[in-house]
């Protein structure tokens, strides 16, 4: 069964000793189990987590990464590749950008090289985390009413809305476990990846993300994704405030706003990634530096 690390209300959990809010985590007990299961790290509860991480119990070859600005040393036991959102609503006809008259080509172009990447991490034994943007059916997750992830997204793309899928069936746009927030399939999970659900840009925002890496001694992470200024760029931000090492394959990610101009947002996101947040790269060279 796959490791689909999926959110479940947590109405009932009042503020921690810190007093940072636990309403909205996005794992339960039993898919910290799941974590535990795929990493290996004896990862059992949020608490546990902020405990030190034990040392990995193999070792793996440091290989070199071609990047900019510099080239970059991985452990391929010490790393993940994150897949941000490669969902139907955002790269396949029919979703919810391609409703929006969104141009998704740029995403369903990134889909075959971020394809090549994740199967060349999974011969070298580096675990695959997918991402996903999805809402409880009732939108309590969405935001209060004024807040601008509310406004925007029901402004915007009418998320909830239902509409007829391209299979002929009745679902709603954006909301858990519906064809909108399935993967797509040229990047299915497999059994041993696991997948986690966001309401926010970030994939690190009130999920436990942070939690599940650190416990596995995680250190670098290789970021595909859609879309680059956004969900992609949001959670490389976070990530870089958590000291990971973030590199973003330039290929296996797209973004539709701007992309008409002469500096479009990709190019943008990439170059700011580049210069403070982390390292810039492409599937070739990953591919390149893992077949080493």
């Amino acid at each position: 069964m796959m490791n689909q690390i999926r959110g479940k209300s947590d109405d009932g959990i009042t503020q921690n000793d810190e007093g940072l809010k636990r309403r909205d985590l996005m794992l339960s007990g039993s898919s910290l189990l799941a974590a535990s299961a795929l990493f290996g790290t004896g990862f059992a509860t949020p608490a546990q987590a902020q405990q030190p991480a034990p040392p990995p119990t193999t070792l793996a070859h440091v290989v070199t990464l071609d990047a900019k600005p510099t080239p970059i040393s991985i452990d391929p036991a010490k790393t993940v590749v994150i897949v941000v959102d490669m969902q139907n609503d955002f790269g396949s006809k029919g979703g919810m950008f391609d409703r929006a008259g969104i141009d998704i080509s740029g995403i369903q172009k990134a889909i075959s090289p971020t394809a090549r990447v994740l199967a060349f991490a999974r011969r070298a034994g580096i675990r695959i985390v997918d991402l996903k943007m999805g809402y409880r059916p009732d939108l309590s997750d969405l935001g209060a009413p004024d807040a601008p992830n509310r406004v925007r997204h029901l402004e915007l793309f009418g998320v909830g809305k239902t509409i007829k899928t391209p299979h002929g069936k009745d679902e709603r746009v954006l909301i858990r476990d519906t064809w909108g927030t399935d993967i797509v399939e040229e990047l299915k999970p497999q059994s041993d990846d696991i997948v986690m659900y966001k309401h926010r840009f970030s994939g690190f925002y009130q999920t436990e993300l942070d939690a599940v890496l650190k416990q596995a001694s995680i250190k670098h992470l290789i970021v595909t994704g859609c879309t680059t200024s956004v969900c992609v760029e949001s959670t490389i931000r976070d990530a870089y405030f958590r000291d990971y090492q973030c590199v973003l394959l330039t290929d296996c990610t797209s973004e539709p706003i701007g992309n008409d101009a002469p500096t479009s947002n990709h190019d943008a996101s990439v170059l700011v990634m580049q210069i403070l947040f982390g390292w810039v790269s492409t599937s070739e060279q990953f591919l390149k530096a893992i077949s080493s």
